[in-house]
């Protein structure tokens, strides 16, 4: 049974794709697939309860997805081009399809374990991706291929480690490192009291208030971060930095971030 911050953040991803009819068919064929919803809840229970780390399960998964969203749409409307559409080979969305694709599967390799787990998210995710663009695109060939193969590769750059080409993955690499706010460490800092190498990464999520994703003044994506103390620097300048700067995307991106009532800092 999905859980009430699962079905919340799916309305707003629903709202944000209402205007995609194709990309709304997918993501109910995602949201629907009970495969995907019990691989989604294992790599939670790995990433959570046997490794101790963050949320790497459904909720992530649905909020990277729906922050992407937001992204891709918000260059979509400053008449900024996807990968896909200034190279004439696919439309915009065709591009929506391939984040919401690696948006709910990027962490799936959690499953198995930290180490690669992008690699295994490819292996684990691509026959869930072909029977999924088959439902949706059972006609169309040159679509699916173009589709997945971004799909692929948003999934297995998510981490930074490889390099990626694409605007559509670049948006996916933003979108993971955004997900970063209290609520993604509240189950791992009530299970796991023992100190250990590591916990920093806890910590400093739990300082993160707030993230606000919209529209910028000098480029086209603002990312505002309001933080409850300094400990949260950390998770700005040691996750979400280090994906910004090797994302495709960075050049239309501004980031502020600072610590409640104080005057927030200008990154980017």
């Amino acid at each position: 049974m999905k859980s009430v911050k699962e079905v919340s953040v799916e309305s707003k991803i629903h709202k944000r794709l209402q205007d995609y009819p194709i990309c709304i068919e997918l993501i109910n064929y995602l949201f629907n697939d009970a495969e995907l919803q019990e691989m989604q809840d294992y790599a939670n229970n790995v990433s959570i309860k046997r490794l101790g780390y963050n949320d790497h399960g459904p909720v992530h998964m649905r909020q990277v997805t729906a922050n992407a969203i937001k992204m891709l749409n918000i260059l979509h409307e400053s008449g900024i081009k996807t990968s896909l559409e200034a190279e004439e080979i696919g439309c915009f969305e065709d591009s929506m399809c391939a984040i919401i694709l690696a948006g709910l599967m990027h962490d799936l390799g959690m499953m198995i374990g930290r180490q690669g787990h992008e690699e295994m998210s490819v292996t684990l995710a691509k026959p869930i991706i072909e029977r999924a663009l088959m439902h949706i695109l059972p006609d169309n060939l040159h679509r699916r291929t173009i589709i997945k193969s971004v799909a692929i590769e948003a999934i297995i750059g998510h981490m930074s480690s490889r390099k990626i080409h694409s605007t559509e993955a670049g948006i996916i690499l933003i979108a993971d490192g955004c997900d970063m706010t209290k609520g993604r460490a509240r189950i791992p800092l009530a299970l796991n009291t023992t100190p250990k190498v590591g916990d920093i990464h806890k910590y400093s999520a739990n300082a993160i208030n707030r993230i606000g994703i919209h529209h910028g003044e000098k480029k086209p994506i603002r990312i505002d971060i309001e933080m409850s103390g300094d400990v949260g620097f950390f998770q700005i300048e040691e996750v979400l930095l280090t994906k910004i700067d090797v994302s495709p995307a960075k050049q239309y991106v501004e980031l502020y971030a600072g610590v409640e009532g104080e005057e927030a800092k200008c990154y980017l």
